[in-house]
């Protein structure tokens, strides 16, 4: 199936320029990325690159029927992107201040440039030594989830489904992001109110495979090593106890 077929499954049949950028991606990742490492087919690997090329070109993407062309489940279909993107050096980029302007939050641009730096600092924090230097928290799901939250807290309207499709991430995978910053930042972000389901308990793998972590942990595990750092919750205990006692 070439490359112009996957695009007619996918409604995007009308957009030539598109199909030749996505083209031009699959070409490089032909050299640049061996996908027979992580089992990425090469239909799978013609819609990540429709998928990539649309989002540069701002073209609506429907991720979840990508998701089920490629056969592949959602968290598969996502570790694949996410390392397919990072191996032919496309990074997509979210700015604060035109997300603010495309949403009318101008006034949210402080809060969330200040939340994103606390949650970098203490994110970083939480983490053993050795994994500090090859985490990244510079993608732009956590743009989104900062920006979403912020709104949040503030009571403002805001288009989640949008913000989740421009940073290019699963539901599940912007859910487990939000709470690792309610987590870590109640004090900007608030707390998620909501009651978890079983969906959620998997936050912090879902988040290790958003990081470009090295090494992998296997399902079901913690996102920080066994006895070297502590919870999100148990910090955030710690955190509440010091302000009370200040």
């Amino acid at each position: 199936m070439d490359m112009s077929e996957i695009a007619k499954k996918l409604g995007l049949s009308e957009s030539k320029q598109l199909i030749l950028k996505a083209a031009e991606l699959r070409r490089r990742a032909d050299v640049q990325f061996d996908s027979s490492v992580i089992g990425v087919g090469e239909i799978c690997k013609a819609i990540i690159c429709l998928e990539i090329a649309a989002s540069r070109m701002e073209v609506i993407f429907d991720r979840q029927a990508a998701i089920k062309l490629s056969g592949m489940s959602e968290k598969a279909y996502n570790r694949s992107f996410n390392s397919m993107q990072n191996s032919i050096g496309v990074k997509n980029k979210l700015d604060i201040r035109e997300l603010a302007i495309q949403f009318g939050c101008i006034r949210l641009i402080p809060l969330v440039q200040k939340g994103l730096s606390l949650y970098k600092d203490r994110f970083i924090a939480s983490l053993p030594s050795s994994r500090r230097s090859s985490t990244d928290i510079t993608r732009p799901v956590f743009t989104a989830a900062a920006f979403y939250l912020c709104a949040k807290r503030h009571k403002l309207k805001m288009d989640k489904s949008k913000l989740i499709e421009l940073a290019g991430i699963s539901e599940s995978g912007f859910a487990s992001v939000s709470t690792s910053m309610t987590d870590l930042c109640f004090d900007v972000f608030g707390r998620i109110t909501e009651n978890k389901d079983s969906k959620d308990v998997k936050g912090n793998q879902e988040l290790l495979d958003i990081l470009p972590e090295k090494g992998r942990v296997e399902d079901g595990g913690s996102l920080f090593d066994d006895g070297e750092e502590p919870s999100a919750c148990k910090k955030r205990k710690q955190m509440e106890k010091h302000a009370c006692d200040d």
